[in-house]
């Protein structure tokens, strides 16, 4: 059997070399069409989706003793089935697409049901996310903030170097890419101000981020070994964690975020699988100190993944990138997150979302929030036309993309847009 991240892998549906979505990631996702709208399961191939629900019905999908795992609006039926199944499922829809297996690519009464336009296709939110949490483990942008409000010498607090630093979220407000988001209201206390009042924010930010997707349950009461928590790990997401910074500046002291975090956070469509991404693992930045045992790793956990933003103003027709970094910088990986999440004996479900926190580089252009790169507004950004911004204004919109580079090919996530509105 061939290895689906095999480069020298072809597809007989043409896929473009700076495609996100060649044989070799085959991400999976939840859309509908206008004929057929229930939503299902699929996988990205080209600018085409392969519908699983219909090779599952045909019987080329064998998933037993499981049934109409993709006929359903969520991966998650799919993910409870376990890395094993992962695993299978993947070789054989890599078997079916490859160029020189006829079963799928001479039955063209098949082809014109399972083999549908992405751009005819309603993207939805392709897991039930069952809980969201959200790090905060880019050293870079914890110190860049850290500066802003502490100073230079006490950039990070005590703690941060010694285990990962995150809140509890609200799954119940993330969403899909495209889905639009109103400015939040919101309790705001500027410095110049005695007493605090109720309206719209007004330093509205993104956060760019990775999303992981838990695949697979932990008990609760028990902890997690390095490797048991890799292989719970089913893919990763592009993810915006929306962020009010005046409501979170009055409110954060003495429990950290909450309103400000809780109104949207955006996810893209595509589930890489952890699976497509393993060519792309390499060592993180060097810890120090070295973390206590149960956070030590034994092999390369962060990915070289190239990440970008782009910003297009309410008054421009086209957008303009305002950071490119990369995945790799992250301090604290997304297995030591998921460990460090279970260490209490937190139980972990199918379905939870982990926010991997703003990943920032050591580069001003590496900047994953507007905090940042306009250093609290001090600093506008200048775009074309003489338009400035320090945070977010209405009729904004954002889109994140994200990568790894193979030889001659791609292992990409599409994008993660959204576009702010006005307050209610």
């Amino acid at each position: 059997m061939t290895d689906p991240n095999d480069p020298r892998l072809r597809s007989f549906i043409p896929v473009d070399a700076a495609s996100d979505f060649p044989i070799q990631n085959l991400p999976y996702g939840v859309f509908s069409t206008s004929a057929s709208p229930t939503p299902r399961v699929g996988v990205a191939i080209g600018d085409r989706i392969l519908d699983l629900a219909v090779l599952e019905g045909e019987g080329l999908i064998d998933l037993a003793p499981a049934r109409d795992v993709f006929a359903q609006s969520s991966i998650n039926a799919f993910m409870a089935l376990g890395p094993k199944v992962w695993s299978r499922a993947r070789v054989g829809i890599s078997e079916l697409l490859r160029h020189d297996n006829p079963r799928l690519r001479d039955n063209e009464t098949l082809r014109e049901r399972a083999l549908l336009p992405m751009a005819a296709a309603k993207l939805h939110l392709p897991i039930e996310v069952a809980g969201y949490t959200d790090f905060y483990s880019s050293k870079e942008h914890a110190t860049n903030v850290g500066v802003m409000f502490r100073g230079k010498d006490n950039a990070l607090q005590p703690n941060w170097l010694h285990m990962p630093i995150g809140y509890n979220g609200r799954a119940s407000t993330v969403v899909v890419s495209g889905t639009k988001v109103r400015r939040p209201r919101g309790q705001l206390k500027p410095p110049s101000e005695e007493l605090p009042s109720f309206g719209p924010c007004k330093r509205l930010d993104f956060e760019l981020e990775m999303g992981v997707v838990i695949g697979q349950p932990s008990p609760m009461g028990e902890m997690l070994t390095e490797a048991e928590a890799e292989t719970m790990i089913f893919g990763f997401v592009l993810l915006n964690d929306w962020s009010a910074r005046d409501i979170q500046q009055w409110e954060y002291v003495p429990l950290g975020p909450f309103q400000a975090k809780a109104f949207a956070t955006s996810i893209s469509p595509w589930v890489v699988t952890r699976e497509a991404l393993e060519p792309f693992r390499l060592d993180g930045p060097r810890q120090d100190p070295t973390p206590l045992p149960y956070l030590q790793q034994v092999q390369p956990n962060n990915y070289d993944l190239q990440l970008n933003v782009a910003l297009r103003a309410a008054q421009m027709n086209e957008a303009v990138r305002i950071c490119r970094t990369n995945f790799k910088y992250m301090y604290w990986s997304s297995v030591q997150q998921l460990v460090h999440h279970a260490s209490s004996g937190c139980a972990m479900n199918v379905g939870d979302l982990l926010g991997s926190g703003t990943i920032s580089g050591p580069d001003k252009g590496e900047r994953g929030s507007l905090l940042e790169i306009s250093w609290n507004g001090t600093e506008p950004i200048e775009l074309a036309g003489g338009i400035k911004r320090s945070f977010l204004e209405d009729g904004d919109s954002l889109a994140f993309h994200g990568w790894c580079q193979g030889a001659g090919y791609r292992v990409g996530f599409g994008e993660v847009e959204g576009t702010i509105t006005p307050p209610a």
